[in-house]
């Protein structure tokens, strides 16, 4: 060893409570570490500045279940933390403030009720080709096709944003230092069909939504997700489960469905090809022992995930999900205004309020069942009313100037914002949706597409309800408009008798109301709305073509010569008494079961076609490993396998214009026996598009180092993890005692391998059989061992004794080491980049500037 302080400590803090500390907690490009605290039953997960500052705290808990972290993985942004539950649910945090900005579940990719525990999760990045067109992008259209429905939704006008939901400010949001706050996430409602839709991230303005304002500084505009979308759109987010399951999430977000590894083993190991669409991975064996798993990787080929096709539909289903969630927030606000809710009292209710009073003025007179819309026609056509009538216009405080007007603002604002949200968002939006529904009907026509099992009868269902929704909407504006016409009328009615009865002297009141707008309202607005049948009983079941008073349907040309001829003879153009008249009123037209039904159809459809990518994926025959020699380790007790880890060297050079996928794909585990402890290393080539050689490379080293020149000492190594390509970072300690703690590092491209051929196996070798000939090789002098070539380590000075964890970041910049002691009270930070000495002159400079 060259120092037993090579590296500096950045940081040694105390945590607040015990906590746990995954292998993939550091950032990518970041000083930031997350720890995960165990809190009530609940784990809460905390973003940490190397420096020892808490940045945040948050609850990964939405409802009273317990949650438990699984798995935690980076974006390869470094801007989204995906904290993978037990449950199988996924959330995905900000790493500016902890808020959750998505959830998903991988039932949506399994299609099951019950799902096995998660194992493992990868987040890998997507391929970022450079431009190599003479002609640039000038019209950045960032991958979108000219014609397609995308490039038609970008040059549409912008529909009005939905209303934000308002949010709970608390005392902590307002006074304590921003960073530091603990924050719980909160329940959203967003509807279970919208919450199963398979979508990426949107970007509201590439559908013609325009986004809310946003007054929060790191939420403006959508930035955020902006960036998410933009930066690497075509990263794949990988989970494995106990079950040998394989979901994968395009994007992090968008279901691409689930891969069933060979065996049901879930993998150990995953590692995807930058560029064809393959999966590289080590499975662990049935037994659960590391030995019996294959020395050579296994291969997954997802062909369909290569093509553009994948991330074409995606932001098709992104499109249309987003547009059908839109109309359901302007529906819903419509029902909430017109008939309300749990917290507000609707337009609707007002109304029966009145006529409640009105009708509990006239038992107290007739002392039985009376009857308003009769009182109240009788005093519209003779002029006279009753006592109890006119008592309650009088003296009542339904009828004050106060209450008269807040009705008056209520019916108005509600059924303006029927007919304006009619007009101008739901329907916009509904034809928007039906461009993207019918170029998925083109999709569903093409063979070279068929992988995504698109049924064209299903997308026609969902045009023909798209349809109707609109034909429905635009009945809704025109009754909408119609009833408060009259509703204005009978106000000015009641307004005007109230006028008269309160009138003395030769005073006389203008008359300013249609009777027979005012009877039209006594009739169908009064006690039973006509509005109230968009949101009651069953859905439309009509079309609009069935609608026409021809009996025969005609093309445009034979209307348009219809109209002609009606043009030019006079008596074809006088009032007509016998036209045929349809008969609209016993038909249903209930919007708010419609658009639910449209979106079920239409998430069922994009649900059924999303899992294509998976349903392409193969395993090729001769991509696994057979045990096949009967040779055992001796000894050989069951668990003698403490870790294993591993990693893939890519070489960057092409050859005939082909790209090298993998170089050298490395394994280092540790195996332990009474007598001595061994570390074995092997890398094993991989040829063109990641085929495996036929031969691999080991190299064995007893877990022993000089110490103090010619002192010797075995170690326990107690963790060990690839730092970068060249290095190993352990964490060891003297064998034999509890303490102190060294991390230390090792270059492993260095060690003297040695290389065996596989032609003896059948297709290929098992780490068991690698150990044993290894063994016997070593024990036979033919194969070169030695101790472990500790190149630098550092004692360390928080974690002394115990079991510990450890996460690395060996990314240039950000080469720091975590270790966190057995308590998961103390941390350590080592800074791998700089050493002791460099610290100290640091604190120097430090004391003489202050």
């Amino acid at each position: 060893m060259d120092s037993s302080n090579a590296f500096a400590s950045l940081a040694t803090f105390k945590l607040p409570s015990p906590c746990r500390l995954l292998a993939s907690a550091c950032c990518p490009d970041k000083d930031l570490v997350v720890l995960i605290a165990r809190l009530g039953g609940r784990d809460r997960i905390s973003l940490w500045k190397m420096q020892g500052s808490r940045k945040w705290e948050v609850d990964i808990a939405t409802d009273d279940v317990p949650a438990t972290v699984a798995s935690l993985v980076w974006h390869p942004d470094g801007q989204t933390i995906a904290v993978v539950h037990e449950s199988g649910r996924i959330t995905m945090h900000s790493v500016q403030d902890g808020r959750t900005e998505r959830s998903l579940s991988i039932n949506s990719c399994r299609g099951a009720q019950t799902v096995p525990k998660v194992v493992g999760a990868w987040w890998f990045p997507g391929l970022s080709e450079s431009t190599t067109d003479v002609i640039p992008d000038i019209f950045k259209r960032n991958g979108v096709k000219t014609g397609s429905a995308l490039s038609i939704l970008k040059i549409l006008p912008l529909l009005d944003p939905l209303k934000e939901t308002s949010r709970h400010v608390t005392a902590t949001d307002l006074f304590a230092f921003q960073g530091t706050q603990t924050r719980s996430t909160r329940k959203t409602s967003v509807p279970d069909v919208i919450t199963q839709w398979p979508s990426l991230v949107p970007i509201l303005e590439d559908i013609s939504i325009s986004s809310p304002d946003q007054t929060d500084e790191n939420h403006k505009s959508g930035s955020a997700d902006n960036l998410f979308r933009k930066a690497d759109e075509d990263s794949l987010l990988a989970l494995a489960d106990q079950s040998g399951g394989l979901h994968l999430f395009l994007a992090g977000t968008y279901c691409l469905g689930t891969v069933t590894l060979p065996g049901g083993h879930p993998p150990i190991f995953l590692y995807k090809h930058p560029n064809p669409p393959l999966l590289l991975f080590h499975s662990e064996s049935p037994d659960g022992d590391f030995f019996s798993a294959g020395m050579q990787p296994m291969l997954v080929n997802v062909p369909l995930l290569g093509t553009p096709a994948v991330r074409e539909f995606a932001r098709l289903s992104s499109a249309a999900r987003e547009l059908m969630r839109y109309i359901m927030s302007v529906l819903d606000e419509m029902k909430e205004a017109w008939l309300g809710s749990a917290s507000v009292t609707g337009a609707r209710e007002i109304g029966k309020t009145w006529v409640e009073s009105l009708e509990k003025r006239l038992k107290e007179e007739y002392e039985e069942d009376p009857d308003a819309v009769f009182e109240l026609t009788s005093f519209l056509v003779t002029g006279s009313m009753s006592e109890g009538l006119s008592d309650f216009i009088l003296s009542s405080d339904q009828t004050s100037d106060r209450a008269l007007q807040k009705w008056d603002n209520a019916i108005t604002d509600a059924l303006t914002k029927m007919c304006d949200y009619s007009n101008m968002r739901i329907i916009p939006a509904l034809q928007r949706l039906h461009i993207v529904l019918d170029e998925i009907r083109g999709w569903s026509l093409m063979s070279h597409l068929a992988p995504f099992g698109l049924n064209t009868s299903d997308i026609v269902t969902c045009l023909s309800l798209v349809e109707r929704g609109i034909f429905v909407s635009a009945w809704l504006a025109t009754e909408a408009k119609k009833e408060l016409r009259t509703f204005k009328q009978f106000l000015n009615f009641i307004r005007y008798e109230m006028t008269v009865a309160n009138m003395s002297g030769e005073s006389q009141a203008f008359l300013d109301y249609d009777i027979l707008e005012v009877n039209n309202y006594l009739m169908s607005g009064f006690m039973a709305s006509q509005i109230d049948r968009w949101f009651t009983g069953s859905a439309p079941q009509f079309n609009p073509g069935d609608l026409c008073t021809s009996q025969t349907p005609k093309s445009l040309d034979d209307a348009l010569e219809l109209a002609r001829t009606a043009f030019q003879d006079p008596s074809q153009t006088a009032w007509q008494p016998n036209v045929v008249r349809i008969e609209l009123s016993q038909l249903d037209r209930n919007l708010d079961v419609l658009v639910q039904k449209l979106a079920m159809r239409c998430q069922q459809a994009f649900a059924q076609a999303s899992p294509a990518t998976a349903r392409s994926a193969t395993v090729p025959a001769d991509s696994g490993a057979v045990l096949t020699k009967a040779k055992e380790l001796s000894p050989t007790p069951k668990n003698n396998c403490l870790f294993i880890c591993h990693r893939v060297i890519r070489d960057d050079n092409e050859v005939n214009g082909v790209f090298l996928s993998a170089k050298s794909c490395s394994t280092v585990f540790n195996v332990h026996s009474p007598m001595v402890t061994y570390m074995y290393l092997s890398r094993m080539p991989c040829g063109q598009y990641a085929r495996v050689a036929g031969s691999f490379e080991v190299a064995i080293l007893e877990c022993s180092v000089d110490m103090d020149g010619d002192e010797g000492g075995d170690l326990d190594i107690l963790d060990a993890e690839f730092f970068d390509d060249n290095v190993i970072v352990l964490v060891y300690r003297i064998k034999g005692t509890q303490g102190p703690i060294y991390v230390g590092t090792m270059n492993y491209t260095m060690l003297r391998y040695q290389r065996l051929e596989s032609e003896e196996y059948v297709s290929g070798p098992a780490q068991k059989d690698m150990i044993v000939d290894m063994l016997q090789r070593w024990r036979e002098g033919h194969l070169m061992g030695g101790g472990v070539p500790i190149t630098k380590c550092r004692r360390l000075s928080a974690c002394k004794s115990g079991s510990i964890s450890m996460a690395v970041n060996g990314r240039v910049g950000r080469r720091v080491v975590c270790v966190l002691g057995g308590d998961g009270m103390t941390m350590e930070v080592i800074d791998m980049e700089g050493d002791e000495m460099e610290a100290d002159a640091a604190s120097e400079m430090e004391m003489v500037g202050a």
